[in-house]
C-alpha cells in the first residue's frame, strides 16, 4: 500500500475509535492503562531485545552519544513507564467534568464541559518510553492518537505498541486508539500533518529542525517547543552549597533532554569563591565549560563563549557560563536568549525568589531546585505528551488537561430568545 493510502486508513480509523473513547467509562480506561503496565512489565526482555536491534542500527549508522542514550531503554526506564501508566490510571478522569455553572437572567443555566481533542497525532525521535507515555495520556484523555515515531527507534516502538494493543484488547477498547505507524518512509510525517478530516492536533517531539518542519507544513494545529535553552541562575544571596547540587544536577543528570541547563548565570558578588569549586566539579565530568570574558578572569583554562553559545541547545556535556551584576542583568540574558523552556533562580531573598517568578516569562520557573524537574512525570501529571513554549492552547508540560477542549453546555426549561 502506497504512503498515502496507508496514512489515510490509520485516519479513518483513529477517527472512528476516538468516537468510542469519547464514551469510555474512566474505569474502562483505567482497566486498560493498568493492563498495558502489566504487559510492559512482563515482556521488559522481549522489550530490550527489540531495542538493542535498534542501539546496534544506530551505532552502526553513527548516532552520537546523546542520540543512543535517549534511544536506551534500561531496565529503569522500562519500569518507569509502567509506573507513568499506573501514575495516569490514578489520576482524576478530565472527561465530563463540568465546571462554572451558573444562572443567567433569562432562567438557562450554563457552564462548561471538557471533553476529548479528537485525534491527536504524536511524531517524535529516539525516545521509545515516549510510545508508552503518549498512548497513556491520549487513552486517559478519550483521545485515539497515531503515533510516529523516529525510524531508529521502529523495533522498540512496535514491540510497545504490542504491549498497549494487549491491555486495550483485555479491556475491550478498539486497538485502533493507538497507532504506531509501522513505515520510516518520511512521507508518511508530510500525509499526517495535513489530515485535518482525521488529525485534530499534532504534538512534535524531537530536534528543532524537525519540529521548525512540521509547524511551517502543518495544516492542523501544533502543541510545540522548538528547543530548551534553560538557565540557572545563582543569586547573591544563594546558599552556595545548595547552588551547587542544583547547578550540577541540572546540567550532569542527563545531557540529552530538553529540560537539562545550558547556561550557568552566577551573581559577580559570589563568582569568585563560587566558580572554581563549581568549575572543577563539572571538569571532573568530563563537561567542557565556556565563559565570558569576566568567568575567563577566575576560570582562566576554559573556553570563550561565543555570541552563538548563548542560543545553543547543547544536548550535550557543554556548559556556557556567564557573570552577571544582578538579577535584573540575569533576567535580561535570559530574555534575550531563553527558548521561554524552563529557569531556575537560587536565592534565600524572598522577595528576589518572587520578581524572578513574576518577571522571568517561561513555561516553568523554578526556585531553588533542579531545571530537571519540568516533567509531566515530575509534576505528577503521570507522564507528558511534550513540554510546549507556546501561549495557547497548553504551555508547559502537557498531561491530561492539555490533552483537551471545554464545550459550553446550556440547561432550560423551555426558554426562548426575544
Amino acid at each position: 500500500m502506497e504512503v498515502a493510502a496507508y496514512m489515510q486508513k490509520l485516519g479513518q480509523q483513529a477517527r472512528e475509535a476516538s468516537r468510542v473513547l469519547a464514551r469510555v467509562t474512566t474505569n474502562n480506561k483505567n482497566t486498560a492503562l493498568l493492563a498495558i503496565a502489566t504487559a510492559i512489565r512482563s515482556q521488559a526482555d522481549g522489550l530490550k531485545t527489540a531495542n538493542q536491534q535498534d542501539l546496534q542500527a544506530g551505532k552502526a549508522k553513527g548516532l552520537d552519544a546523546a542520540m543512543l542514550d535517549r534511544l536506551t531503554l534500561t531496565d529503569g526506564r522500562i519500569e518507569s513507564m509502567a509506573q507513568g501508566l499506573e501514575q495516569i490510571a490514578a489520576l482524576p478522569d478530565p472527561i465530563g467534568e463540568i465546571s462554572d455553572m451558573r444562572y443567567r437572567p433569562s432562567g438557562i443555566q450554563l457552564g462548561q464541559m471538557r471533553v476529548p481533542l479528537g485525534v491527536i497525532g504524536i511524531i517524535y525521535e529516539s525516545r521509545p518510553n515516549v510510545t508508552a507515555d503518549a498512548a497513556g495520556l491520549c487513552l486517559k484523555s478519550g483521545n485515539a492518537t497515531i503515533l510516529r515515531g523516529g525510524s531508529e527507534a521502529i523495533h522498540s516502538n512496535q514491540a510497545i505498541a504490542d504491549c498497549i494493543h494487549q491491555g486495550l484488547q483485555q479491556a475491550g477498547l478498539p486497538i485502533t486508539a493507538v497507532q504506531v505507524v509501522e513505515i520510516t518512509d518520511r512521507e508518511a510525517v508530510g500525509q499526517l500533518i495535513t489530515m485535518p478530516e482525521y488529525v485534530d492536533v499534532v504534538v512534535p517531539r524531537g530536534g528543532k529542525s524537525l519540529i521548525e518542519r512540521i509547524s511551517h507544513d502543518a495544516r492542523v494545529p501544533v502543541i510545540k517547543h522548538l528547543d530548551g535553552i534553560c538557565h540557572v541562575y545563582v543569586d547573591v544571596e544563594a546558599d552556595l552549597t545548595m547552588a551547587q547540587e542544583i547547578a550540577f544536577n541540572a546540567k550532569c543528570h542527563r545531557y540529552g533532554v530538553c529540560n537539562a541547563m545550558e547556561t550557568l548565570l552566577v551573581h559577580a558578588d559570589i563568582a569568585n569563591e563560587f566558580l572554581p569549586a563549581m568549575a572543577k566539579r563539572f571538569i571532573s565530568e568530563g563537561v567542557e565549560l565556556r565563559g565570558c570574558n569576566k568567568t575567563l578572569h577566575i576560570l582562566p583554562d576554559i573556553n570563550v563563549a561565543t555570541d552563538a553559545d548563548w542560543d545553543t541547545e547543547y544536548l550535550a556535556p557543554i556548559l556556557s557560563i556567564k557573570i552577571v551584576t544582578d538579577v535584573d542583568d540575569a533576567m535580561l540574558h535570559i530574555y534575550q536568549h531563553s527558548s521561554a523552556h524552563t529557569e531556575s533562580i537560587v536565592t534565600q531573598n524572598y522577595d528576589t525568589a518572587r520578581r524572578f517568578l513574576q518577571e522571568v516569562d517561561s513555561s516553568s520557573v523554578l526556585v531553588n531546585a533542579s531545571t530537571r524537574f519540568a516533567d509531566g512525570f515530575e509534576y505528577g501529571l503521570g507522564a507528558e505528551i511534550g513540554i510546549s513554549t507556546d501561549k495557547l492552547h497548553a504551555r508547559g508540560p502537557v498531561g491530561l488537561n492539555g490533552l483537551t477542549s471545554q464545550k459550553w453546555i446550556v440547561f432550560g426549561s423551555g426558554q426562548i430568545r426575544t
